[in-house]
């Protein structure tokens, strides 16, 4: 006798209404990893929920429990490249007076909206902090690896 629930869900494929459990990782060509799943812990999400930018979706798109994928994406279908009008002066009166600015470092930042975006700060002056709201990926070719773990 078989297990019908177990063998449903061996050849289930992951569709736009899917609930998908993975493990993936974002890295650069030469191996610099950017973003993963943490502490063998799965990333669960609903498709098109905006978890995952849609050319990443469409990577798990019909894959199946199992299935493992590895892909090299190009800027213009992931992140998109720098726009100059992402970069921005700011007064250093504007950041915690504890803060230890320094060029490089990565801070996040809240919107109106209550959003939190990365800026990294390119240039420092004696009075304003020039910081880059570009996607730190935007420009760069990523390689997307991912293995479905569970869909439901």
């Amino acid at each position: 006798m078989t297990n019908s629930k177990l063998d449903s869900n061996s050849e289930k494929k992951v569709d736009d209404n899917s609930t998908v459990s993975i493990y993936f990782s974002l890295t650069l060509p030469d191996g610099t990893p950017f973003d993963a799943t943490q502490d063998g812990e799965p990333m669960t999400f609903t498709m098109g929920d905006s978890s995952m930018i849609p050319p990443l979706e469409e990577v798990i798109l019909g894959l199946s429990v199992g299935d493992k994928q590895q892909v090299s994406l190009d800027p213009r279908d992931t992140f998109g490249f720098p726009d100059e009008e992402n970069k921005h002066w700011m007064n250093k009166p504007e950041f915690d007076e504890d803060m230890e600015l320094e060029e490089g470092l990565m801070i996040e930042f809240g919107t109106p909206a209550g959003d939190q975006v990365p800026g990294i700060i390119l240039e420092l002056t004696e009075d304003k902090v020039l910081v880059d709201f570009n996607h730190p990926l935007a420009g760069h070719e990523v390689i997307f690896s991912v293995e479905v773990i569970d869909i439901k």
